[in-house]
């Protein structure tokens, strides 16, 4: 039986900024993207009979047709019409509705893998056309660097170098609906938008950046998220900002013992996920 196992990493937004609304009700979005070594692992095995299994175990996680990765292997399996089905098994580490690209990960983990397993030799340009199709985080997996993604995050472009940097994660463990967020956002008028460095030398430079228009709405139905940012301030953090739509809070912090002295702040007489992880 052939079989690969990959790493899904998960990602944060140091910018998301949210242009206009579309007439296909998505939006035009500007966002800096940056993948962090917490991963989900994806096994994925070829099997004779045409059908997929997804197997997860975890709670709000789907093991059929309702993955995201599920819907990933079927399309190329159609495309190589070989009649084989695959096996998938996801050993999940990144916390699901997190605002950290965890299912869009997965996909594009399964993207890349069933071409290497089935021999189809599609560029990553290719996958990243199939993968926007699954979602709009898809194809910056596949992408694999630091990105300026804009339209609806499919329009990737490679950012200038940036210093590796220790990141801590920390999610209340509240639900946050993307849809919902978008729904509540009220747009303004942009004159123009923030002018993006060309240079990052430093933490700080990265930190200049850091924006999201999506806490306006998320913050006030969750002051958690708002509190979390503060207590990573005071704890040493140079810049903490909310990861997509939440309600993961990052931190980035100038070396590992004081983002793992934060994190144990934060933490205590909690139950919330906190990890400290680096920039890759």
């Amino acid at each position: 039986m052939k079989s690969l196992t990959l790493k899904a990493p998960a990602k944060v937004n140091y910018v998301l900024d949210v242009i206009r609304r579309r007439p296909d009700g998505y939006h035009d979005l500007r966002m800096v993207m940056q993948r962090v070594n917490l991963c989900d692992e994806i096994t994925i095995s070829l099997t004779d009979t045409p059908d997929i299994t997804v197997t997860c175990g975890k709670n709000g996680v789907p093991d059929g047709p309702g993955n995201i990765a599920w819907k990933a292997a079927r399309i190329l399996l159609d495309m190589a019409g070989t009649g084989q089905g695959a096996e998938i098994t996801i050993a999940k580490n990144i916390p699901v509705a997190a605002g950290l690209g965890g299912g869009s990960s997965d996909a594009a983990s399964v993207l890349m893998g069933m071409n290497e397993l089935l021999g189809l030799g599609m560029s990553d340009q290719r996958l990243m056309e199939i993968g926007v199709k699954l979602g709009a985080d898809v194809p910056f997996f596949v992408f694999k660097k630091t990105a300026l993604a804009e339209g609806i995050g499919e329009q990737l472009s490679a950012m200038p170098d940036m210093p590796t940097t220790w990141v801590l994660l920390v999610n209340p463990g509240v639900h946050v609906s993307t849809g919902w967020v978008y729904r509540n956002l009220q747009l303004t008028n942009r004159d123009e938008l923030a002018k993006l460095p060309y240079f990052y030398g430093t933490i700080e430079d990265i930190c200049s950046i850091l924006s999201n228009d999506l806490e306006s709405v998320t913050i006030p139905a969750f002051p958690v998220i708002a509190e979390i940012k503060a207590t990573m301030m005071r704890s040493g953090a140079l810049g903490a900002m909310m990861s997509g739509s939440g309600p993961t809070v990052f931190g980035l912090f100038p070396d590992r013992s004081t983002a793992e002295q934060a994190r144990e702040e934060l933490v205590k007489g909690t139950c919330w996920f906190a990890v400290v992880v680096e920039t890759i």
